[in-house]
């Protein structure tokens, strides 16, 4: 009797730990949401091959600002990863996504340091807003400093003949530690 009543008291002591931990993590836990805008150039195909285009954004970071917003900061900060990442067109209206066959976007804080953060590797037709699949990466360092850079490649299926302007939409959780 005795050792069921210890095994039962250990497993709630146990559950009562494991919930209030997710509960503190809960409570430590917010999102950041980060907006940009790019130009894509107009494009026209090498000999029908799909072209590769790089594009550089930098980004003055704004985090500090929702770290103390959320009482919290940078120092604190232990786990940032992306949730979300959307594309849209916003100028031409007219234009949709059928001239991009895969994207990627990488974040840095110079050439030489940076990380896949999310990609599409089959860009759907017909559409004027993609969503790109997190690669779960840690972006805790990129978030945490002052300036950062987006870096695009985008490989092109087919000829752009007009600069194509895209809004880009981030989400970021971010996870602090209580002290």
């Amino acid at each position: 009797m005795k050792k069921s009543f210890a095994s039962a008291a250990f497993l709630m002591v146990l559950a009562l730990i494991t919930f209030s931990c997710d509960k503190i993590n809960d409570l430590l836990t917010f999102e950041i949401s980060d907006t940009q805008d790019f130009k894509i150039p107009a494009t026209p195909l090498a000999g029908g091959l799909p072209v590769t285009l790089t594009l550089p954004v930098p980004v003055t970071n704004k985090a500090s600002e929702s770290f103390s917003n959320n009482n919290t900061k940078a120092d604190l900060v232990k786990d940032v990863t992306l949730s979300k990442l959307t594309l849209t067109i916003t100028d031409p209206d007219t234009e949709n996504f059928d001239f991009l066959k895969s994207i990627k976007i990488s974040i840095g804080t110079d050439q030489n340091d940076k990380v896949v953060m999310a990609q599409l590797d089959d860009v759907p037709r017909g559409v004027t807003t993609i969503e790109l699949k997190s690669t779960n990466a840690k972006l805790d360092k990129y978030i945490k400093a002052p300036n950062y850079t987006l870096y695009t490649e985008a490989s092109v299926r087919q000829a752009t003949t007009r600069e194509i302007t895209v809004k880009e939409e981030s989400r970021f959780k971010v996870t602090a530690d209580p002290l």
